[in-house]
C-alpha cells in the first residue's frame, strides 16, 4: 500500500506530464502554422536581430494605376477585430476587370507586414494560397470576373485561447489570432451571360497589436479553409 506521499508525488507527476503534452501539441500546432514570431514576439520596429528581414519580392505600396483605380490602405487602428475584418475584404474583394493586377492586392497586405521583416517571407507565401497568380488573373479578366467575401462571423478560435493558456508567457501580449468565417462570391460573363457563384471560406489572421507595436499589424495567414477553430 503507497503511502500519501508518495501518491501526492504520482498525482503532481501526471499533471507535469499532462501539462508539457499540452504544451507540446499547441507548439507544435503553431509550428505546423509556421509562425515563429507568435511564440517569440515580433521584435519592435528598429530592433537589430543576427539575420537581416527578406526583402518582399512583391510591391510594397499600393499606388493609383492609370485608370484612377486605387486600392485603399489598412486602417491604421488598435481594434484588431476591425483590422482583421479589413484584412478578409483586402484579400477577397478584387475586380480583375481593371487595371490593377494580383501584385497591386498584395502590396495592400504586405505594406503592413510585421515591421520586424521577421513573418514577411511567410506572409508572402501564404498569400499564394489566396489571390489569383498573375496567369489565372488574366484569364479570369477574359470573364469580367469579381469578387467579394460577405463575412458572417469573425471570433477567436477556442484553440487559441487553449494556446496561449499552457504557453506560459511564449506567444508576445497583443499578439491575437481571430478567425474568419464568410461566403465568397464570384460574378462574371460567361458567352455575354452573367453566371455567378457562392463558396462558404473560413481561414484565421494572425496579427500583433498594442504592447508589441504601436497599432495593429499583420503576422501571417493560415491555409485557406483550414483555420484554427
Amino acid at each position: 500500500m503507497s503511502s500519501p506521499q508518495t501518491e501526492y508525488r504520482s498525482r503532481r507527476r501526471r499533471r507535469l506530464i499532462i501539462t508539457l503534452v499540452a504544451t507540446g501539441l499547441v507548439l507544435l500546432l503553431l509550428a505546423g502554422i509556421g509562425i515563429y514570431g507568435l511564440l517569440t514576439g515580433p521584435a519592435p520596429s528598429g530592433t537589430d536581430r543576427d539575420t537581416p528581414p527578406a526583402t518582399p519580392t512583391a510591391p510594397q505600396t499600393p499606388g493609383e494605376n492609370p485608370d484612377g483605380t486605387k486600392l485603399d490602405p489598412l486602417p491604421r487602428t488598435d481594434d484588431p477585430q476591425e483590422y482583421v475584418r479589413a484584412i478578409a475584404r483586402a484579400l477577397f474583394d478584387w475586380d480583375t476587370f481593371t487595371l490593377l493586377t494580383p501584385n497591386d492586392h498584395r502590396g495592400v497586405l504586405i505594406e503592413d507586414a510585421d515591421p520586424s521583416g521577421t513573418e514577411t517571407p511567410g506572409l508572402i507565401t501564404d498569400l499564394d494560397g489566396y489571390l489569383p497568380s498573375a496567369s489565372t488573373w488574366r484569364d479570369l479578366a477574359e470573364y469580367r470576373t469579381r469578387q467579394h467575401l460577405e463575412i458572417d462571423q469573425i471570433s477567436v478560435p477556442a484553440q487559441w485561447e487553449e494556446a496561449v493558456a499552457v504557453s506560459d508567457g511564449q506567444i508576445a501580449e497583443g499578439t491575437i489570432a481571430y478567425t474568419v468565417e464568410g461566403t465568397r462570391h464570384r460574378e462574371g460573363v460567361w458567352y455575354d451571360d452573367p453566371v455567378e457563384s457562392a463558396h462558404p471560406v473560413s481561414f484565421t489572421v494572425f496579427v500583433a497589436c498594442e504592447p508589441v507595436f504601436d497599432r495593429c499589424h499583420l503576422l501571417r495567414l493560415s491555409q485557406l479553409d483550414n483555420p484554427l477553430r
